[in-house]
């Protein structure tokens, strides 16, 4: 675990503030210039960060978002109430797909770091595994019980799956559950801090860091009076790092409202290199092997796009981009 120490004091301001939505918010994610937010008025509301504006409405949903995840600064994928994961080209913010995931709602999805494939959970019991190169389905996992929590490790090596109290670990190349955690109550978030510590919140008022290596709980700290509801991370370079002591509050901001979900945005000048994509793989067999070989593989933002955005396509039905200038 990490106990992060500053020079200097934080504070907090308030830079951007819209009241976009007419019903909760059920979920949010930022990419670097982006920020977007999903709520039970069915739509997915874009934020320019850049410049501090408005950038229009994303309809396709029918029902709640339920969850949200840019991969890199091109592609954004939703789940919803609707059982439908959408994907969106961030350069025109069109609906490149939409995939019939789950017969229930789509409780959470996450990409997979080479951008090639993706895992889904919703309330059919299922785990489902998608290709992102042609858009289908690779695997179908029944789980007998309806998770609400999929994610990937940074590496792609790993990926967990939240059951109620329980955070399941599975192995990327056998698909299988190597080890099982559980908590006192209900986890409501979790969050990778490096491939091998995942920080786990929920229906208590402590946030715990779990070594998924060693199978343990490292350390466990207070975060609040209630339930956590959302955690989050990110990466400051001017920080000093120790191991195995609890950290201390930096800051706190009052919002005088019920938080429902949270999302770091930290902007950045600095581009990844994109590296050439690997060999197209035909089966499922074969895709996984090659992803458990390579932990993480960088590919080009075009080589994700699940449909050639060159070809002409036939317009859905509600399934757009309201813009506001």
């Amino acid at each position: 675990m990490y106990l992060l120490f500053v020079l200097q004091e934080w504070t907090a301001k308030a830079e951007f503030t819209h009241h976009a939505h007419t019903a909760s918010i059920s979920a949010a994610a930022a990419s670097e210039r982006f920020v977007v937010t999903g709520s039970k008025d069915e739509t997915i509301q874009l934020y320019d960060m850049k410049n501090k504006i408005e950038h229009g409405a994303l309809l396709h949903h029918d029902g709640t978002i339920s969850c949200l995840e840019f991969y890199g600064t091109s592609h954004l994928l939703s789940g919803g109430e609707d059982g439908l994961i959408c994907v969106w080209g961030t350069k025109k913010w069109d609906c490149l797909k939409s995939i019939k995931a789950h017969q229930g709602q789509v409780t959470s999805l996450s990409v997979h770091p080479s951008g090639k494939i993706a895992l889904s959970v919703g309330t059919d019991k299922t785990l489902r595994t998608w290709n992102l190169t042609n858009g289908r389905s690779a695997f179908i996992k029944n789980i007998k019980r309806n998770a609400h929590i999929v994610r990937w490790s940074p590496d792609g090596d790993k990926y967990v799956v939240v059951v109620n109290d329980e955070v399941n670990i599975y192995d990327l190349e056998t698909a299988s559950v190597t080890a099982t955690m559980k908590t006192p109550k209900r986890i409501s978030s979790v969050k990778f801090l490096n491939n091998s510590i995942l920080a786990v919140a929920g229906d208590d008022e402590k946030v715990r860091f779990c070594d998924l290596g060693k199978e343990k709980w490292v350390c466990e700290f207070k975060a609040h009076e209630n339930r956590v509801k959302a955690i989050d991370s990110f990466v400051m370079e001017d920080h000093c790092i120790l191991e195995l002591e609890s950290p201390t509050l930096l800051m706190e901001v009052n919002t005088t409202a019920r938080l429902t979900c949270l999302a770091v945005w930290k902007p950045s000048s600095v581009q990844p290199p994109a590296e050439e994509p690997a060999a197209p793989t035909t089966t499922p067999q074969e895709l996984i092997q090659e992803l458990s070989k390579t932990k993480r593989v960088r590919i080009a933002a075009e080589e994700v796009i699940l449909e050639d955005e060159s070809k002409p396509k036939k317009k859905k039905k509600g399934g757009g981009k309201k813009t506001t200038e």
